[in-house]
């Protein structure tokens, strides 16, 4: 094999290996995790995970721009799970990039130097048409879509998808669901 093109195949198998080892194992509820046989998602998962993974430090997300959106801790509607507090990046809104999520989710407690915990990034964009009952925009990274359209979290969100990664904190539901049922918002780990 031609060395330029042995280090394109040990490069994706690295990506991949990382996305894998870095990335808990998944049983998604929202649609299938992405194929590992897809380098291009492999890399992508990788990439995030890499750009992403200073903002461990809650200090470094708050230098770079995300800011805590002021809205409570979110807690699933329908009682089973949570995502913890959103710190958002309103410039990154829209984005498709994945070293360029729109939010960080971070932990409901905070740590003995009162910082909170990084747990997973999220992607959001704007329904075209604003009509929850229609989705040919639904945009997709990973090789999998976004969910929704679902209306706004807050208020002036648009209608909107997104796609979660659990990169950080695992997720029973699966690494893209965007609930995490062993998280509650009032501070606790459930154990099942």
């Amino acid at each position: 094999m031609p060395a330029p093109r042995l280090k394109t195949v040990l490069t994706c198998a690295a990506a991949a290996s990382l996305a894998l080892a870095v990335v808990p194992a998944a049983h998604a509820v929202d649609g299938p995790a992405p194929d590992p046989r897809n380098v291009q998602a492999m890399r992508d998962m990788a990439t995030a995970i890499r750009v992403t993974a200073k903002y461990v430090d809650e200090r470094q997300a708050l230098a770079d721009g995300y800011l805590p959106h002021g809205m409570p801790c979110m807690t699933n509607p329908f009682g089973v799970g949570a995502m913890g507090y959103h710190y958002v990046k309103e410039a990154y809104w829209g984005s498709k990039d994945p070293s360029k999520p729109t939010a960080l989710l971070y932990s409901t407690e905070k740590d003995r130097n009162g910082r909170r915990k990084l747990q997973a990034v999220e992607w959001m964009s704007s329904d075209r048409d604003q009509d929850l009952t229609t989705a040919d925009d639904r945009p997709s990274m990973f090789g999998l879509p976004f969910d929704g359209p679902m209306p706004g979290h807050w208020a002036g969100m648009p209608k909107h998808f997104d796609l979660h990664l659990w990169a950080y904190e695992n997720n029973p539901a699966g690494r893209f669901h965007n609930w995490n049922p062993a998280l509650t918002c009032s501070g606790h780990m459930t154990h099942s």
